[in-house]
This record gives C-alpha cells, sequence and structure tokens, in this order.
C-alpha cells in the first residue's frame, strides 16, 4: 500500500480514501477468507511548501486491505491515495487518485506574496508493469480550492522483492502543472523591494525532476518497518522564481520512517 507524498503533508486523509476504498475491492473476492489489514505509522521531514528552503515535522501514515494469502502491493511512497479499477493481478490498471496538499501562509515565505490555503487534488492514474520488476505510472490531478490548478506526475520504478519480507522501490520522477499552480506557488503579483523580489508571472510546464526510494522491511509475521527518501530538483519558470531564488531553494529532500502491523479480520 502506498504511503503520502512527504511534500504533500495531510497523510491522514490520503491513507483514509485509499483504506475505505479498498474495502469493496477487497469485497469481491471469493468468499469465506479472511482480510489482512495493514496499519502504520511514522515520521517524515519534508519542505514546508514547494520551494521552501525550510523543513517541517509531518505525519506518516500507512493503511491497506488485502485478501489473506495476497501478496502485499507494490507501491512508491508518492502514488497519490486511490485504489486500482481492474485488480491487483493486472498488469495495466487504472483508477482514482486523490491528495491533499497542506496550506502556505505569507508567514513561511517570509514576504507578503499572499496564502495557500489548503487544496483537494483529485484525478486518476494510469500505470502499467513491464515484468515483475519495472512499473510505469502517470497521475493527472485537478486543485480544488487553494491552488486551483492541474497537476500531474510521471514515474518509473524498479521493483525489488523477497517476498512480503522486502520491497524495495526506486525511480525518476517529473512534475507538471499549469499556470494556476505556478501563480499560486511561485508568482509573485507585484514587486516587493522590501524582501528583494521583483515581480513575476511564471507560466505552466515541469516544474521539478527527481527520484524517490521506498523501502518495506518485514520484522516479524506481523510487524515490519517501512521508509522512503526522495530529492526533487526545481526547473524551469519554478527555478526562476524570485520566491525561491532570493528566500528558498531549488532542491527539495525528504524522507520518513515508520512502523507497520498487521492483523487478520473476518475468515
Amino acid at each position: 500500500m502506498r504511503t503520502s507524498n512527504p511534500l504533500r503533508s495531510a497523510a491522514l486523509l490520503g491513507a483514509a480514501v485509499t483504506f475505505f476504498a479498498a474495502m469493496p475491492a477487497a469485497a469481491q473476492d471469493e468468499g469465506g477468507r479472511g482480510r489482512i489489514v495493514t496499519v502504520g505509522g511514522g515520521a517524515q521531514i519534508a519542505p514546508k511548501f514547494y520551494g521552501s528552503e525550510d523543513y517541517s515535522i509531518f505525519p506518516l501514515v500507512r493503511f491497506g486491505l488485502r485478501r489473506e494469502g495476497r501478496p502485499m502491493p507494490v507501491g512508491a511512497p508518492d502514488d497519490s491515495a486511490g485504489f486500482g479499477l481492474l485488480g491487483q493481478d493486472s498488469a495495466f490498471n487504472i483508477g482514482p487518485a486523490v491528495q491533499l496538499i497542506s496550506k502556505r501562509e505569507e508567514d513561511d515565505v517570509g514576504a507578503p506574496v499572499g496564502d495557500v490555503g489548503y487544496t483537494i487534488e483529485v484525478g486518476g492514474f494510469a500505470q502499467v508493469f513491464i515484468g515483475e520488476n519495472f512499473r510505469l505510472r502517470g497521475e493527472l490531478r485537478q486543485g480544488i480550492g487553494g491552488h486551483e490548478g492541474l497537476v500531474g506526475d510521471i514515474a518509473a520504478d524498479l521493483v525489488l522483492r523477497d517476498g512480503d519480507n522486502t520491497i524495495f522501490t526506486i525511480g525518476p520522477r517529473a512534475r507538471w502543472a499549469d499556470d494556476n499552480f505556478h501563480d499560486a506557488y511561485f508568482g509573485v503579483p507585484v514587486a516587493i523591494p522590501a524582501a528583494g523580489l521583483a515581480a513575476y508571472n511564471p507560466g505552466g510546464g515541469f516544474y521539478a525532476v527527481g527520484a524517490r526510494a521506498g523501502l518495506t522491511q518485514r520484522l516479524g509475521s506481523r510487524w515490519g518497518l517501512f521508509g522512503h527518501a526522495g530529492y526533487d530538483r526545481l526547473i524551469r519558470d519554478a527555478a526562476d522564481s524570485p520566491i525561491v531564488r532570493q528566500l528558498g531553494s531549488r532542491g527539495q529532500l525528504s524522507g520518513g520512517l515508520g512502523l507497520f502491523f498487521e492483523f487478520t479480520v473476518g475468515g
């Protein structure tokens, strides 16, 4: 099961969406078998907002639900909350994707460039496994409230696993967004000489490239560790923003670690 993108800090909502969405899918499996529930929590560190040089600690949450006897599904740590409509065994899958983006306040930036409220991003994903060890995934989501932009992610992951004992994923990322997203996070409506910021009106396009790694390591029959590490580099109009150049950073590191526990219900 997935964990939230660390830059999207409200992991509780994303995990809850994934958990409850998985329930009807699991219920479609043949009856008479139990369901394995995975719950976990920990902490992650990430920039306060896109382009920030300051970091904060956010919750890291994990939920999962699968039929007893089925392997733990593969997911990357920055997958949105969602579920595959075509079933766990399908090499190609599509489904809904949901993210919750934390708010950005002027005080976090250090200049009166405007607040960006909480944003719910709602959309969908498509992914394909090429063999057992390589996955391609794309997401497209529309922001509701907050930045109100259209955003997308492209990911490729190498998948290495030893049954359910160890699952490791790593691969590159490219992130895209439209003008609304860029204006919200990287735009400067009017010059702010006191903060050294010139007026700036960025255009849409790819705004970051990077890489993400995730690890699930079982420690016993029911317990295990999960974690992630990643780096995004802001590019193009996002990297040229005065907010980033004068007050922030193009480099965006993130990482987190947590414990999970599994138990069986039904049967």
